[in-house]
């Protein structure tokens, strides 16, 4: 689980950025099992919340590198985002409905 901030004019860009950019290269990671990408208005911002499934935390490291905590945060979407996490939580599926 990851979250970023963009301003209402740029929380299109970031979205057609993960769209386009983020599952594409996801996509390519053994493991990967799914995204969603969570959007809400606070205010003047937006708020990002990206969920991405994988097996397990090697395919994570194979995506993230070895310290997989830190965010993987791409030149297009540092300039897009007013502010982001650094990093990145990892949990484990309990229950699905």
């Amino acid at each position: 689980m990851w979250r970023g901030w963009a301003t209402a004019a740029g929380a299109d860009e970031y979205e057609r950025h993960y769209r386009s950019e983020v599952l594409a290269s996801l996509t390519k990671v053994p493991g990967f099992r799914g995204a969603r990408l969570l959007r809400r208005t606070i205010n003047d911002e937006v708020e990002f919340i990206s969920l991405t499934f994988f097996d397990d935390l090697e395919s994570v490291r194979s995506f993230a590198g070895h310290d997989h905590e830190t965010a993987v945060v791409a030149e297009e979407a540092r300039r897009v985002l007013v502010r982001f996490e650094n990093r990145v939580w990892h949990y484990d599926v309990a229950l699905i409905v």
